[in-house]
């Protein structure tokens, strides 16, 4: 448990030292903003949609290395995906960030994004890692408000 609770550290770290998709959109077709006061996230996310598939997405912003590194795999899971793959993959990820203690959650299909579990045992950084998943669920919707975790 340790070698696995190790890589799921490395992977976050990586992700934060090197995000993915940390950029803006020539030609986005929705954003959005969000922001996590407790923790002083901010994220602005563009979406590129071809259809009702996601063709490119990006997203700026600042935060602690849980926020950034959940932005930087949650945009690589998602381009090419559907919005209705993206609403689905959201229904799974949010169900593993807070799942009670004990519950098991079968993170097999969730890839990299295993590497967010080990969030939940930490209550207080649940908003950090989801803040990039509400965020891109708002741009979906096209949600003018920004995105808050309080």
């Amino acid at each position: 448990m340790a070698d696995l609770t190790d890589l799921y550290q490395q992977v976050i770290v990586e992700h934060n030292r090197s995000p993915r998709n940390f950029k803006q959109l020539a030609h986005p077709t929705r954003r959005a903003e969000g922001s996590n006061p407790l923790c002083g996230d901010q994220i602005s996310l563009e979406v590129e949609l071809q259809g009702d598939r996601i063709a490119d997405v990006g997203f700026q912003g600042s935060g602690c290395a849980i926020s950034q590194a959940s932005a930087s795999l949650m945009t690589g899971a998602v381009q090419g995906k559907t919005e209705a793959e993206a609403e689905a993959l959201f229904q799974v990820v949010h169900a593993m960030l807070t799942a009670a203690p004990g519950v098991s959650v079968d993170s097999a299909k969730l890839g990299k994004l295993a590497a967010l579990s080990g969030v939940r045992q930490f209550p207080m950084r649940v908003k950090c890692a989801s803040l990039p998943w509400h965020t891109l669920r708002a741009a979906l919707r096209a949600v003018p408000t920004p995105v808050s975790t309080e």
